[in-house]
């Protein structure tokens, strides 16, 4: 049956997306509140996980009144590095850990002040290595960081949230229906086989009394 296979499929993929742990390159986050820490974002997936490789990241900034951008952190050979004395004892990584094979090369500022509103990027250097050779795998990721006094949420945010909300409570009242329906199908194809089988005992039965009784002699 169609939809029991479609419940199926959609019952393997939820498990798959709760199991899998699979890396998901997601933005981030771009409104910091003044005083509060806030994690600048940066994850960089590899398409092959079978595939050696080790990682370094970077990350530069750029006030609105500085014309170029200037480095402000490092990460390699699982060390951290604050490279800008305005964020020291400020930054703190908050990637991949205990590998050299980053995937995630976020950081977290502490304390966030006004001054630090403005172009955050993070450069991430890849080293791909095979059997008889290496290739380099570079990828950069832009934040422009805004600093407020209070965090606030747009209209299409709450109704974004509120709209996935309501999807997943759907999804899983119609996966409901569909385990009861296959259920109710299932039961109802059991009993009508174990009719089927009842019958055709009951035929093979009187067939064989029949056959018995024309193979007995009658006396004369």
């Amino acid at each position: 049956n169609f939809s029991c296979s479609l419940l199926l499929l959609c019952l393997l993929f939820l498990q798959s997306r709760v199991c899998g742990g699979a890396c998901v390159e997601v933005d981030s986050d771009t409104e910091a509140v003044v005083g509060d820490g806030f994690q600048l974002g940066c994850i960089y997936c590899k398409m092959r996980g079978e595939v050696r490789a080790k990682a370094s990241v970077d990350w530069y900034y750029r006030s609105s009144d500085e014309p170029e951008k200037g480095e402000i952190y490092r990460y390699q050979n699982q060390r951290g590095e604050i490279m800008d004395p305005r964020f020291e004892d400020r930054l703190a990584w908050n990637g991949s850990k205990g590998t050299d094979d980053l995937q995630d090369g976020s950081i977290y500022i502490l304390n966030v002040t006004y001054n630090d509103t403005g172009t955050y990027t993070c450069y991430f250097t890849r080293t791909l290595t095979y059997n008889y050779y290496e290739v380099q795998a570079n990828n950069t990721k832009t934040v422009q960081l805004n600093v407020v006094s209070r965090l606030t949420r747009g209209m299409a945010s709450i109704l974004s949230e509120v709209m996935m909300y309501v999807s997943i409570v759907g999804l899983q009242f119609w996966l409901l229906v569909e385990m009861i329906y296959c259920y109710r199908k299932i039961a109802a194809a059991g009993e009508e086989a174990l009719r089927e089988s009842e019958a055709e005992y009951l035929a093979i039965a009187s067939e064989s009394k029949d056959n018995c009784a024309a193979s007995v002699p009658v006396p004369e």
